[in-house]
């Protein structure tokens, strides 16, 4: 094989990929290899392989990404439901033919226990060095989860938006992920919204008045909320009803 048609090259109008890895399967490989870039977002979406070397904009992305992600964390992890990963946590479905790093990811451990999703070790062999246990925490690196989360976050930016809005819905659907939300906050007006995998694919839950929108992994109404700072720069707040019984 030549080593140097199948390697990735990064010029300066982005990540050249060898079409060998528009097989899912190569791809896979390739993901767990170490010549797979540490930087951008470089998914697989059945049988298209889409490389994004972009850089994140801070306020209309990166913040609203930090306080969805920790709003989720206070929600899920500090109850003991589950995990919740911002940024480099790989997602497979072969189902779906789809491996794709989201913005923020919810696991609940019951979808893990039940086989819903499940963690896949590095095909690479771990590091010797310091390592005195080859079980418990830590024994396995973990790059990928095979199956379907319990909810996906994607927040669209200016390269992200046909990928986000178009490509990625029926692919999460296929794979069964039973809810997504998609996050806009580019414009004038900031874009929540919550979709529900239905039999025919995702529907949007509806908003009220004042915005709130029923997310039923979280089991209440939530709504996400932009104001300026103090420095007039962007700031995010997801904001929860109490559930049921709270």
């Amino acid at each position: 094989m030549n080593t140097r048609r199948a390697t990735p090259i990064l010029t300066g109008e982005g990540l050249r990929i060898p079409a060998r890895y528009k097989d899912f399967g190569e791809f896979r490989k390739w993901t767990h290899s170490r010549g797979f870039p540490e930087r951008g977002r470089i998914d697989y979406l059945a049988g298209r392989v889409e490389a994004d070397l972009s850089p994140e904009e801070i306020y209309t992305h990166g913040v609203a990404k930090t306080a969805i992600g920790a709003e989720l964390h206070a929600l899920i992890v500090k109850p003991g439901l589950g995990n919740v990963f911002i940024d480099r946590a790989r997602i497979v479905s072969v189902r779906a033919r789809l491996s794709v790093e989201p913005d923020i990811v919810v696991v609940l451990w019951s979808t893990l226990k039940s086989g819903g999703i499940r963690d896949i070790a590095s095909t690479r062999k771990r590091a010797a060095a310091g390592a005195r246990s080859t079980t418990g925490p830590g024994a396995e690196r973990i790059i990928e989860l095979e199956g379907a989360p319990d909810l996906v976050v994607e927040i669209i930016s200016d390269s992200s938006v046909t990928k986000d809005r178009k490509r990625l819905p029926p692919l999460y659907a296929q794979a069964g992920v039973p809810e997504l939300w998609l996050v806009d906050a580019r414009g004038a007006e900031l874009r929540f919204e919550v979709l529900r995998l239905g039999p025919a694919g995702y529907v949007t839950q509806p908003a009220d008045a004042e915005g709130w929108i029923r997310s039923p992994l979280l089991g209440r109404p939530c709504r996400l909320i932009r104001r300026p700072t103090e420095m007039s720069r962007w700031g995010y707040e997801l904001q929860h009803a109490p559930a049921p019984g709270e």
